[in-house]
């Protein structure tokens, strides 16, 4: 695979799960507060099953694609190791950060689980989002100066 399909790879795949930790940020869990509390540990073991199928597979995707784009991308410069310092940025907030709220929350209902869960999956947010942005620049800088050359 070369260079421009493996940034654009990775640009799309960054753009995804952008997309999905904006959708959990903002609607996910805050709406954990407004569960019915006798049924959370129904409703949370049921978000927890749904959203492992939305992410998990994307995310090893992620961890494998940024890991070769640091590999090959000695043209990106810095970018190369940044980009693939935020993915393991965004799976240490997500293993030591928000699994053990969730296995909190597995327990039951738990205000203070779900309002540290909210507040300690920014930098996940904003990891995920300053990679796509990251990615995004990359992915232009190299088509501008493709378009550039050929004319």
């Amino acid at each position: 695979m070369n260079l421009p399909q493996l940034l654009l790879l990775n640009f799309l795949l960054a753009s995804y799960l952008t997309g999905v930790i904006w959708t959990v940020q903002l609607v996910h869990y805050p709406g954990f507060a407004q569960a019915e509390r006798a049924d959370f540990p129904a409703f949370h073991q049921q978000h927890s099953r749904r959203i492992s199928w939305v992410v998990m597979g994307p995310m090893v995707l992620e961890l494998l694609l940024a890991l070769a784009l640091a590999w090959q991308g000695h043209d990106l410069g810095l970018c190369r190791w940044w980009q693939l310092v935020l993915v393991v940025l965004v799976w240490a907030a997500t293993f030591f950060v928000s699994v053990p709220f969730h296995n909190r929350l597995a327990e039951g209902y738990d205000y203070v689980a779900i309002d540290g869960l909210v507040r300690t999956n920014w930098p996940r947010t904003l990891a995920w989002t300053l990679r796509t942005v990251l990615l995004g620049w990359q992915l232009w800088k190299m088509l501008h100066f493709a378009a550039e050359t050929a004319a």
